[in-house]
């Protein structure tokens, strides 16, 4: 069966370390994506595409700054994607992700911890699910290299980046007529 991730109703969250102090915060929009799932409910398979230009913390300096080519170079790379390539289930509602993300035209390997809820019945009608992705990469693997040297010899940027995604999925209707 098919589940389309519903935008409206996804947050994918991002934290990354400022000058070895603190952390700041952000949010990307998911532009499409996609469950597929056995009959059992089992996910078999799952692809999501971000809208980079649509990075937000906060700070329009900031944002303009993450959007730059020091960063995502969302004006030639404008999605990231996920793709995954096997799905292990821990039991009860929970799985291990692995599969690639693909940022500026880099891919590289990504796993997720999933854990998901439902199905249920909308009040329209629709049968949806719920999946929470927690995970982290290091930005350099994707060649997000920009950084600067602090005076104590820290970076002002930390090189991990942890996410958390929560989404809401809507089964897909089967096309009438023909």
């Amino acid at each position: 069966m098919r589940w389309n991730l519903d935008p409206a109703h996804t947050s994918i969250t991002f934290s990354v370390r400022h000058m070895m102090v603190a952390t700041v915060r952000g949010s990307l929009n998911l532009k499409e994506g996609f469950a597929e799932t056995d009959e059992s409910g089992k996910p078999l398979r799952v692809e999501a595409r971000l809208d980079a230009r649509s990075i937000h913390t906060g700070v329009a300096d900031r944002d303009n700054h993450l959007r730059s080519p020091d960063f995502l170079d969302a004006e030639r790379y404008p999605e990231i994607v996920f793709r995954s390539e096997k799905i292990t289930p821990l039991g009860e509602g929970r799985y291990r992700v692995e599969g690639e993300l693909t940022i500026r035209d880099v891919t590289r390997p990504l796993v997720l911890e999933v854990e998901t809820s439902g199905p249920i019945k909308d009040p329209w009608g629709n049968e949806r699910l719920a999946a929470h992705f927690e995970g982290k990469l290091n930005r350099k693997d994707f060649g997000l290299t920009w950084n600067m040297v602090l005076e104590t010899g820290g970076l002002l940027v930390g090189e991990e980046v942890r996410f958390s995604v929560d989404a809401e999925l809507v089964a897909a209707r089967e096309a009438v007529g023909g």
